[in-house]
């Protein structure tokens, strides 16, 4: 994640300012996007353990993953009294049904906030974040609601997902704007091979500087080394389905990775700790600019800054 230059570590994990704000977490976090459909609820258990006993502060997930609410169940299940311990991060906007549970709206926001307090076994969300643009309502209306949960005391921060960098900039200046809470983090796709954030939204975020939640950090396992060209994806692995296999196994990539798994041998490590790393040390901020990442095939682990699982 983008962080700020405030750092530090606990039980040997770095901890990182989320974004400009006082947030401290985990610089590893855990995604908990599988639970409730790849994890069952005890192996959830065994996981969350695992994560907090490690020093792993951050948890996300989202009130439509799991089956529409079942791993918000599921972690909050897991969580027990430990709550108190994590950084709790969930998402809204996608569709939770076929009727009108959806979108940024006023109306949906104060009903979705209040089924996510409820799996989730909890008071407080610590970072509530906006999962798709919404077209249809405008994004005052959206961070004026945000701004009541937060002064309700039912949310800490406030966070986006997948919005475009033009729509960052307007949630940004439009809480600013209007003495409302402000958006502190980004949530996005980046990891090795996917970049396409480096164009526009990356450069957003660090001029605003807003943390920066990465998914698909091991685009969906194809960095752990263990898909290789020609042999068919391992049994029971993600990308062993169509709906990720498709995705991210392609030949571009494939052959992207057969060279990272090269350049990472050639110095003594695996293609999952050049993965891990390479986004670990990504830079937040190069003297206030925005930082332009060189490629990790000439240079190596070394370019810049943050994780997210």
């Amino acid at each position: 994640m983008t962080a700020s230059a405030a750092r530090g570590t606990d039980r040997g994990v770095e901890l990182r300012n989320l974004g400009r704000s006082g947030l401290r977490v985990s610089a590893v976090g855990l995604g908990c996007n599988n639970f409730g459909s790849r994890v069952d609820r005890p192996g959830a258990r065994a996981v969350v353990a695992k994560a907090l006993d490690l020093g792993i502060t951050l948890l996300d997930t989202a009130d439509i993953y799991g089956n529409r609410g079942g791993s918000e169940e599921i972690l909050g299940d897991a969580l027990g009294a430990r709550r108190k311990d994590v950084v709790l991060a969930t998402k809204f906007g996608v569709p939770m049904d076929d009727g009108e549970k959806r979108g940024a709206s006023r109306r949906w926001i104060m009903a979705a906030v209040e089924d996510s307090l409820r799996r989730l076994r909890t008071d407080w969300i610590d970072l509530y974040q906006l999962h798709w643009p919404d077209p249809l309502t405008p994004i005052e209306e959206t961070l004026r609601a945000l701004d009541d949960l937060v002064h309700a005391g039912r949310v800490r921060y406030v966070g986006v997902s997948n919005l475009p960098a033009w729509q960052v900039v307007d949630a940004v200046w439009t809480a600013r704007s209007a003495g409302l809470a402000p958006v502190v983090s980004c949530q996005d796709e980046y990891n090795l091979l996917v970049r396409r954030i480096e164009r526009d939204l990356l450069p957003a975020i660090e001029a605003h500087r807003l943390g920066l939640l990465p998914y698909f950090p091991l685009a969906g396992g194809l960095l752990t080394g263990k898909y290789r060209r020609g042999e068919p994806p391992p049994e029971g692995t993600r990308l062993a389905s169509a709906r990720f296999g498709q995705r991210f196994l392609t030949e571009a990539h494939v052959e992207r990775v057969e060279r990272l798994i090269a350049f990472a041998e050639t110095h003594g490590r695996s293609l999952l700790e050049l993965a891990f790393s390479w986004l670990a040390a990504r830079p937040a901020r190069r003297r206030g600019r925005p930082c332009r990442p060189s490629s990790p095939s000439r240079q190596g682990s070394r370019s810049g800054g943050m994780r997210y699982s």
